[in-house]
């Protein structure tokens, strides 16, 4: 009985020293392994299952994949005393476990690492250059334009980028070759650096509004002078043409109505010139016609009594009675 337990105690004491003797490396991971802190051998990085002395021997693994690194918004100045905020990222791995072990130790210490060395370069970068070289990246890029504003943007400094001879994508490879092999010495590889994005601060975007409202106001100004140079010629055209058609139609009307009048002049004289009494009673149309003008209620007349008007007068007055 007592050999049994003791065949028993033996079978689990030599699996615990199996147990703590074996370790499994992922295909994601590599792994240094350390006796009383040092490093023991060669970095593992082939995955399976390993081997280690028990109790003495600690693992320590890192990660074999693309890491990330997001810097924080820095604010930081252009040559041209622009200042902009900057948010950096970056992708990197550890290609150099012993070397990384040694001087960072851990991932943290890594990106505490990363961060000082690419947030300088950046700053560095940004300083040697304007403030159009940081946002734009398209040396030929050319910008869109409104169909509605016609040739107007294309005129003088509205509407028109400003030309470039580096760019954001050149400044990027710039902190890229700058940050690559300070940080090689820490057993990391850098992948890429990009800026993820760039803002203003609130002075430069005041600046930047109040010359995007200048911009716009010299354009609407454009629309209105040339508005009110085409309604000027417009209705200079319209007076011109209303005068020329009431001309022409003042011209006509006084013809059709010299032709009218004489053709009633000629009727006139046919009619009465026929007879005697034609023509007086011709003469005393018009004279009464005369008289309707002349009189009104308000008239006062001093006729004569040999007057024609006088004695028709009085033999109206008698006819009453």
């Amino acid at each position: 009985m007592n050999l049994s337990i003791r065949n028993w105690l033996l079978i689990v004491v030599s699996g615990f020293l199996l147990w703590q003797s074996v370790f499994t490396v992922d295909q994601t991971e590599q792994v240094i392994i350390t006796q009383f802190g040092k490093p023991v051998g060669e970095p593992i990085t082939d995955p399976g299952l390993h081997f280690k002395i028990p109790f003495t021997q600690q693992i320590n693994s890192f990660d074999k994949r693309y890491l990330a690194w997001d810097g924080p918004m820095v604010e930081m100045s252009t040559k041209d005393k622009t200042y902009v905020q900057v948010d950096t990222f970056a992708r990197w791995r550890i290609t150099q476990p012993m070397q990384y072990y040694l001087r960072l130790r851990d991932e943290r210490s890594a990106q505490s690492r990363l961060e000082d060395i690419l947030g300088s370069e950046t700053r560095t970068a940004i300083a040697r250059h304007e403030l159009i070289e940081v946002v734009r990246s398209d040396k030929d890029r050319k910008p869109l334009q409104d169909e509605s504003l016609g040739p107007l943007t294309g005129e003088g400094t509205i509407g028109v980028l400003r030309p470039i001879r580096v760019g954001r994508a050149a400044i990027e490879k710039d902190v890229f070759d700058a940050a690559a092999p300070k940080l090689a010495e820490f057993g990391i590889e850098l992948l890429d650096v990009r800026f993820k994005r760039i803002n203003y601060n609130h002075q430069v975007l005041e600046r930047i509004h109040q010359r995007m409202i200048s911009e716009r106001l010299q354009i609407a100004q454009r629309f209105r002078s040339e508005g009110e140079g085409e309604a000027a010629r417009i209705n200079g055209n319209r007076d011109r043409d209303l005068n020329e058609i009431e001309s022409t139609a003042y011209k006509r009307v006084q013809e059709i109505q010299g032709e009218a009048d004489a053709k009633a002049t000629e009727i006139y004289a046919k009619a009465y010139g026929q007879k005697s009494e034609s023509a007086e009673f011709y003469k005393f149309l018009k004279s009464m016609e005369t008289y309707r003008k002349v009189i009104d209620g308000d008239a006062t007349i001093v006729l004569s009594t040999n007057s024609d008007l006088f004695g028709l007068l009085k033999r109206v007055e008698q006819k009453n009675r």
